[in-house]
């Protein structure tokens, strides 16, 4: 999955940052679904803060090094710091990555798009969000994406809750990695697709 090339030391500082900012918090929550969990996570407080915003550049870049991949976007709004902070980095880094995002529906004024940025048709992307839950704002993304004939190599996310939206991706054919997971008792860790 290409999974080798994250950092494993840049996961682990992402995961005390989030406990630094209070990105991640235990307790009892209601989230937005409905369904109770025993901690909340707020990806921007991570993709918004400089640190966070450096340190999510560079783990997401660093998954698609050596593979075509030459665009990275998700959806609208949480996945835009996180493009923003990669694309930032790959220049740096003399490895330009073009951004984009997806709408969560196109635009009825202007141009009607429903995917902004530098997005080509034919390209390589890798599609990205802070979350995966049941993988429904992703599945926007990607059918958006491959409605204009680009291959979609890769799907990437901060946290993934284990509610089912990775296996529905998996089963359309993508391959699939996140930074951090709940352990069986639902405690946040370095997820297991990390190697070294």
């Amino acid at each position: 999955m290409g999974s080798e090339t994250v950092d494993s030391t840049i996961a682990n500082k992402i995961l005390n940052l989030a406990g630094k900012l209070r990105a991640l918090q235990y307790g009892e929550f209601i989230l937005s679904s409905g369904a109770k969990s025993n901690y909340y996570f707020d990806g921007r407080l991570i993709s918004l803060h400089s640190e966070g915003s450096y340190l999510l550049g560079k783990t997401f870049l660093n998954a698609i090094r050596g593979t075509n991949i030459s665009a990275i976007g998700g959806p609208a709004v949480a996945a835009i710091p996180i493009v923003s902070a990669v694309t930032l980095t790959s220049h740096i880094e003399e490895n330009p990555v073009e951004a984009f995002f997806v709408r969560p529906m196109a635009k009825d004024h202007g141009t009607e798009r429903q995917i902004e940025g530098n997005l080509r048709p034919g390209s390589h992307v890798m599609i990205v969000d802070d979350v995966c839950t049941s993988g429904g704002s992703l599945f926007i993304a990607i059918d958006a994406v491959e409605s204009i004939g680009c291959k979609i190599e890769k799907v990437m996310v901060v946290l993934d809750r284990k509610q089912g939206g990775r296996e529905k991706i998996e089963a359309r054919g993508y391959s699939f990695v996140c930074v951090l997971e709940p352990d069986e008792t639902g405690v946040i860790r370095v997820s297991c697709d990390i190697t070294g």
